[in-house]
Formats: structure tokens, C-alpha cells, sequence
């Protein structure tokens, strides 16, 4: 089998491959890429057994078809050093040497068999399919993964739970100590499911997704998801086993006291504050009147203190309550509006941090943060 292929193009798709490539795992050869050549398509694909991509790159010079599996670091190492030109693969699948030609040179590695390589699960027949775009799908991964938990006993909580219905499309996440829920209205099914994909899973799929793809095609069932793009990639995600919590519940309905501020000030306010904060706790106290927020933080252990006040609007009673500066930071961050509105009932219960300019026909971003003790120091 002989194909020749552009360096770089060729670096470029292994790159992308790379990520699902465990540094260290009891089998051996996931940590090849599984070269496939067939009607002058390369197809070239890499697994952790709980993550698959394949990758498609048209062929003009191809002698054969064949399959073979060829270290994944050692053909990255090589390719780094080229720059453009093309390159000869020349392959023996009998004696699974693999000689690649350049322009000055030649160089010679084994490969693999690639009937070694884990198959990619295959759906069953009772497996929903929907189009997704790029946009929607992108933005619902953003929202919510950093809220994702990292529990090694709770692992339904160490991803992002996907829950469809013909009403609406929820990215779903939550730690315990925050929680996001983002809708979006215009992602169209005729069935009510949903499914748990992990961390590691979408953290790849954010880094494949291009916001201009309109014509992404997820399917999945009760073990997998399959997400094929336009340009011809494909990952395919083991799902967590597990019923998510039912995240509704613990969202308060009624919150009263509604706060109205500029976000990135909040933001930055905060930051400087929280520098004279327990660090243990990292706790900061909000004072609410109508027309200020007054923002502060101490750490009594070493007499250190900050506070700033900001011009607001705010309805409802003068409050005080207590949050975890990082968490709150986080979700400040994470909302893009440039005016964000915190909910609130009273101290004790769990304050609700929305986008304040927000198109509700397309998309709902709510963000949920869990109050803390202000005499916790």
C-alpha cells in the first residue's frame, strides 16, 4: 500500500487525534493512530476505548487499500520537524513496515496490526438522532463545563447532562456548590431523553466543534453518543451510566430581591476584594441596598481587610449575604451579557445569577450559586 499526503496537512489531523491518546494505558496499542485506506480516503483514527475520533483526508496518489497502526509519538515527532512537502507512505501490511520518503530522506518504523485496534461502537437500533448547530452546540458546552464536579464517588456529577424534549434543549451541570442550566429553544426533537457526557468527553467535543457548522448530526443511546461533523470528523463518546439528579428542584422559584448590575465591574470588584480574604474560605460579603452594593472580605488571622462599593439597581429588602469569591467569579465569567441580574430570597437559600440582555426566544442561562455563612471566618 502506497499514498502520498501533505506533511502538514497530514500533522494537523494527527493533532487532533492526539488528544484522546493516553500517555499510559494497559493496552499498548492505543497509543498508535489506525491509519485506514480505502477508495482514496484516508481515514485516520485514535481511542482511549472511552473516546474515539476519526478524521478524513482525501488521497490523490494512492496505490492498495489497507490498514495499519503506527505509533502515535514517534509519527508526531517526525512530522513536527518537516515543513510542507509531500510525503510517501509506503506500507507493507504483511510485514507492517512503514517507510516514509521525503524530498532529502527516508525513514523506516514498525507497525501495528490493526486488528489489535478497539472497534467503535456501533449503535443499536432503538439509538435518537438529531441536527445540531455549531453555535448552539459550542455555547452549551462553554456554559457549563466548568461547573461540571470532579467526584470520584458521585461520577453522574462529572459531566455534562444533555435533557431534550420537544419544548426545549438543556446543557446541564452542577458541583453542589453551583449549578448552571442553559436552554436553548431552537434545537428541534420529537422525543424526551437525555444522556450524561463526561468531562474528558466534552472537553474534546468543544475542542472539534466550528461554530459555523449548522449540520451537526448527534446520535446516541443508552451507552454511546456519536457526533458527526461536516467535515467529515467523528467522535464517539462512552456515556456515564447514571441518572442525573433532577437539578429543577433546587432551583428557588420565588427570589424577590432582585440585584442589577454591570458584570465585568462586579467582576473585577470582586477580585480585588477576595485578595483580603480567608484564604481557607475565600469568603466575601455582599451588602445590598437600593441603590449600592457595598463588597467586602476579611481574614482576622492576619488583620487584613478590603471593601469596595458600587453603584446598582436593586428591588427589595436590604440584605447581607455571603458567597465563595471563586465560585462567584467563575460564574460572573461565564456569562457573557454585558449586565447580569442576581435573584435572591434571603441569606440562606441559593441566589440566581442571570444574563440581563438575553434573546428568551433562543437561548435561557441560569446560574445558581450556593450562599456561605458570613461569621464562617
Amino acid at each position: 500500500m502506497t499514498f502520498i499526503v501533505s506533511s502538514t496537512e497530514l500533522y494537523s489531523h494527527l493533532q487532533q487525534l492526539n488528544k484522546v491518546v493516553p500517555s499510559k494505558s494497559t493496552l499498548p496499542i492505543l497509543g498508535n493512530f489506525l491509519f485506514n485506506v480505502e477508495d482514496n480516503i484516508l481515514k485516520l483514527t485514535a481511542s482511549d476505548t472511552a473516546n474515539t475520533i476519526s478524521t478524513l483526508l482525501p488521497l490523490n496518489n494512492v496505490e492498495g487499500n489497507g490498514s495499519i497502526c503506527i505509533d502515535a509519538k514517534r509519527l508526531l515527532d517526525i512530522l513536527k520537524e518537516f515543513g510542507e512537502q509531500p510525503i510517501t507512505f509506503n506500507i507493507n501490511t504483511e510485514t507492517l513496515i512503514v517507510e516514509l520518503v521525503t524530498q532529502n530522506g527516508k525513514f523506516s518504523l514498525a507497525g501495528y496490526n490493526a486488528e489489535d485496534f478497539p472497534q467503535i461502537p456501533v449503535l443499536n437500533k432503538a439509538s435518537n438522532s438529531l441536527t445540531i448547530s455549531g453555535e448552539a452546540l459550542l455555547t452549551g458546552i462553554q456554559k457549563t463545563i466548568f461547573a461540571v464536579a470532579n467526584d470520584p464517588l458521585r461520577p453522574i456529577m462529572n459531566g455534562i447532562c444533555f435533557d431534550m424534549s420537544p419544548t426545549e434543549f438543556c446543557f446541564v451541570s452542577t458541583d453542589a456548590h453551583k449549578l448552571v442550566r442553559y436552554k436553548r429553544f431552537d434545537i428541534k426533537v420529537d422525543f424526551t431523553e437525555s444522556f450524561i457526557l463526561g468531562q474528558k468527553s466534552a472537553n474534546l467535543l468543544k475542542s472539534m466543534v466550528d461554530k459555523t457548522d449548522n449540520n451537526i448530526t448527534l446520535s446516541f443511546d443508552k451507552q454511546n453518543v456519536h457526533f458527526k461533523f461536516s467535515n467529515g470528523s467523528h467522535l464517539v463518546c462512552r456515556l456515564t451510566e447514571g441518572v442525573y439528579p433532577a437539578y429543577n428542584s433546587v432551583i428557588p422559584a420565588e427570589n424577590p430581591n432582585k440585584l442589577t448590575i454591570d458584570r465585568v465591574e462586579l467582576m473585577n470588584s470582586i477580585k480585588r476584594v477576595s485578595i483580603f480574604s480567608n484564604p481557607a474560605t475565600n469568603l466575601i460579603r455582599l451588602q445590598i441596598n437600593p441603590n449600592h452594593i457595598i463588597i467586602d472580605a476579611q481574614d482576622y488571622d492576619l488583620a487584613t481587610s478590603g471593601v469596595e462599593q458600587l453603584v446598582c439597581s436593586y428591588e427589595g429588602e436590604p440584605m447581607e449575604i455571603g458567597f465563595k469569591s471563586l465560585f462567584l467569579m467563575e460564574i460572573l465569567a461565564n456569562h457573557t451579557t454585558p449586565t447580569v441580574i442576581l435573584e435572591l430570597s434571603d441569606p440562606t437559600r441559593a441566589g440566581l445569577v442571570l444574563a440581563a440582555e438575553e434573546d428568551h426566544s433562543i437561548e435561557d442561562t441560569l446560574m445558581l450559586i450556593m450562599p456561605m455563612k458570613i461569621n464562617a471566618d
